[in-house]
């Protein structure tokens, strides 16, 4: 069986009694850092030492079979530096792979930083939806922003503090200057912060330099009517951008309130 197990994300009075219970009885633990996890056990007063087997992002690849393939007969225990495993950090590829040869998966379940942050930034928690990390690359970054757009949802994004301004300038060309935005930091610790505001007011802040774990949630954009001669056009921009019409027609339905099949069929009558 694997077992993905979360950890606390800064606060060691988040780890649950059923975690210090996995973990106390686990024989194989692939770990995102063998070394955080020995600091991890140490903290937590828990004398068992099971074997510790790297799974990062780097050799999740070729891991993922072995320790799939090991999990029919025994248990794995899975755990990232911080949080639930398989939310942008490693541990899909394992599960993907112990799905493929019928190997139970479950997990104990705990603290979330994306969860934590949607739940105090004041936004809307009825609709959301999770991007991870934004790309590196500027113009990568600004073309997924401008597809996100016209997403209704309330928006959560992971950002490392050195791309927190430049990320918030770009959140800013692409949403407009009245979107609202929470960015939170150090979530669970000592200097837990939430600024609240606009992209503009926030670079400002973030350029002054910042530290630590940050959680960027974004408000969702207010669904316009359009007719279906603009909604047509906004598709096969998307199109034109990269994106697949099967996906373009989606984002647009999801913005617009219109059938996503009708307009597949007019972008198709349309070629």
């Amino acid at each position: 069986m694997i077992i993905l197990a979360a950890t606390p994300i800064g606060n060691l009075g988040d780890a649950s009694r059923r975690l210090i219970e996995v973990l106390e009885n686990a024989e194989i633990v692939a770990a995102e850092d063998t070394r955080t996890t020995q600091r991890l056990l140490k903290a937590l007063q828990i004398d068992n030492r099971p074997r510790l087997i790297a799974l990062h992002d780097h050799n999740e690849k070729h891991k993922a079979v072995e320790l799939a393939e090991i999990a029919a007969d025994q248990d794995v225990v899975v755990v990232s530096d911080a949080g639930m495993p398989a939310i942008s950090d490693p541990g899909y590829g394992l599960v993907a792979a112990a799905v493929e040869r019928g190997v139970t998966v479950t997990a104990v379940p705990g603290p979330s930083a994306a969860l934590m942050a949607l739940a105090i930034s004041g936004m809307p928690t009825d609709r959301f939806t999770f991007e991870g990390f934004l790309p590196r690359k500027p113009g990568e970054r600004r073309q997924t922003l401008r597809m996100l757009a016209s997403e209704p949802r309330t928006m959560i994004f992971f950002e490392s503090p050195a791309r927190l301004a430049t990320s918030l300038a770009d959140m800013g060309e692409a949403f407009g200057a009245d979107r609202r935005i929470a960015v939170c930091r150090e979530l669970t610790k000592l200097y837990e912060e939430v600024r609240r505001g606009t992209a503009d007011e926030l670079v400002a802040w973030a350029e002054a330099g910042v530290k630590g774990e940050i959680v960027v949630v974004v408000e969702g954009a207010v669904p316009v009517a359009v007719s279906a001669e603009n909604a047509l056009a906004q598709v096969q921009a998307l199109v034109a951008s990269g994106l697949r019409l099967k996906e373009a027609c989606a984002e647009v339905a999801a913005a617009t309130g219109l059938s996503s099949r009708d307009l597949y069929q007019a972008a198709l009558a349309a070629r």
